[in-house]
């Protein structure tokens, strides 16, 4: 069967066994057809992928309503199912060689009428739910507002828009706990479709340092407008997080830029991430020397000794080496990640 739809045309029905071509206003307003009609007008869906699924959906339900009536259906056994809008009726056909035998069971106009209407509304879900993300393809990389509607070990259920996505647990903050119906942004990291179903999955993360990279974009103009880059980012979620910035117009102060006026902006953006997590904004530096030296804040009064072989050796005073260094070696660890290079501390003797 088919229906044809065009601007100032009438539709069209096609019987595709006897290849009649019907005005649909002229035919008796049969439910099914009317259904259908209307359905795919007003959800811009393709009638011929309504109605394979329909066929399909009562094949499954006529071989479930045998089994329930005790009859053995094989699963060799092919079936076929013919669908008239002239009187709304249901036949199905069991294929043997060259022949057709009708085998519509007693009773079945009920049980077809059932599952078009859900074979329908599912169809409907499909395609609404594909619409959706095809929408939701032009996001990735950025960030979407979410609402927590389930977890379990492995992922987060979140609301975004008019569907669903998951945030997987290699893609959450270590540590952090999320609490049920939760508004939290997240970064739209990709859609993947599963081969099998042909299904696709809009994936979040929270761990991804292009995270950060987003709440910058979101809460600083100038990171937004561009005269702000952000060159670099190491990150431990959960922990800490080093971002290293510079300037793209003259008299714009990249690292003022980020943090803000009273530290608003930098406030803001800590908002999103859980307590334990700390941001370090630091000027980005074509000198390696001066970058080092940056990169390792909060310490102070650094002094890089030699850079040998992609590893620096810096002295630090006594008095900073607790901060040069960071707790389990973390803030020397993601300075080495943020400049790209092995950073060795030694204390300074003076």
């Amino acid at each position: 069967m088919r229906f044809e739809f065009g601007a100032g045309k009438a539709p069209f029905f096609v019987n595709r066994q006897k290849r009649r071509f019907m005005d649909l206003r002229k035919l008796p307003k049969t439910e099914f057809a009317a259904a259908v009609a209307q359905i795919a007008g007003e959800r811009n869906i393709d009638v011929q992928s309504i109605l394979d699924s329909i066929e399909l959906g009562l094949i499954s339900a006529y071989k479930r309503d045998q089994k329930e009536r005790g009859q053995e259906v094989s699963e060799d056994d092919q079936f076929e199912v013919e669908l008239s809008a002239d009187s709304g009726s249901f036949k199905v056909f069991k294929l043997e060689g060259n022949k057709k035998i009708e085998v519509t069971p007693p009773g079945f106009g009920r049980i077809a009428a059932q599952t078009a209407k859900q074979v329908i509304d599912q169809k409907i879900h499909e395609i609404e739910k594909e619409t959706v993300i095809s929408e939701f393809q032009k996001k990735v990389g950025q960030l979407v507002p979410g609402i927590v509607l389930r977890s379990d070990p492995y992922k987060l259920v979140v609301g975004v828009g008019k569907t669903e996505g998951i945030c997987p647990k290699d893609e959450q903050i270590r540590g952090e706990v999320i609490q049920l119906g939760s508004r939290k942004w997240f970064l739209l990291k990709s859609i993947v479709k599963d081969e099998e179903t042909g299904k696709s999955e809009v994936i979040l993360s929270r761990r991804d340092p292009e995270f950060i990279k987003q709440l910058f974009v979101r809460e600083v103009p100038e990171v937004g407008n561009k005269s702000v880059t952000i060159e670099k980012i190491a990150r431990s979620a959960g922990e800490r997080t080093k971002v290293a910035v510079s300037s793209t117009q003259a008299g714009v102060d990249p690292v003022g830029s980020c943090i803000g006026q009273k530290g608003s902006r930098i406030q803001a953006i800590l908002n999103e991430l859980p307590p334990s997590e700390k941001v370090d904004v630091v000027p980005f530096s074509k000198n390696i020397n001066n970058f080092v030296v940056q990169a390792l804040s909060p310490a102070e009064d650094i002094k890089v000794v030699s850079i040998d072989q992609n590893v620096a050796t810096v002295s630090v005073p006594e008095n900073q080496l607790a901060l040069a260094i960071g707790g389990g070696g973390e803030n020397v660890r993601l300075a080495g990640q943020l400049v790209g290079l092995e950073i060795k501390i030694t204390q300074n003797q003076e």
